[in-house]
């Protein structure tokens, strides 16, 4: 648990910096030292992100079991998503929109670990914008709906807690 309430902590520090830009994918984060991505990193990797696809990301960070990326929602039909074996913690960047949790998955198909369809049956509403910290426990379905406007979020990968 120290470990997340450290993880949380350094996202609200990276978190509260409004940029943009996506990038390619970055080298492993090296475990031997503490790593910075500056808040001109974040502006270039929220950049980057495309505003042609409903829905981009880029990794920022990457240290084995943790994955760290920005991402961008445009107001569209987004897809629904469950991870098996990994939490899913969001920070809100900028924007706002309803999250969907619960529920079913439509038409769900595999990729790995991970199930996506283009829809969630049933399922929470809960209403979020900027500054707000959102997490989805493994197994549960959630898509981001009624986007009033383009969403900009950090998401961080956490693997189920052992």
């Amino acid at each position: 648990m120290n470990n997340l309430a450290a993880l949380v902590l350094a996202l609200v520090f990276v978190g509260s910096v409004s940029t943009s830009s996506a990038q390619s994918q970055p080298a492993a984060t090296d475990p031997t030292k503490a790593s910075v991505f500056s808040a001109a990193d974040l502006a270039a990797a929220l950049a980057k992100l495309s505003d042609e696809r409903p829905a981009s990301s880029v990794r920022v960070f990457s240290l084995a079991p943790y994955n760290v990326n920005v991402e961008r929602r445009l107001p569209r039909p987004q897809g629904a998503s469950l991870h098996e074996t990994q939490a899913e913690l969001f920070y809100v960047i900028e924007g706002s929109a309803t999250l969907l949790t619960g529920g079913m998955l439509t038409s769900p198909t595999r990729n790995g670990t991970n199930l996506s369809g283009p829809g969630i049956e049933g399922g929470v509403r809960q209403r979020f914008s900027k500054g707000d910290f959102l997490l989805v426990p493994s197994g549960v379905p959630h898509q981001f709906v009624d986007i009033d406007a383009p969403v900009q979020l950090m998401s961080i990968y956490l693997p189920n807690a052992q």
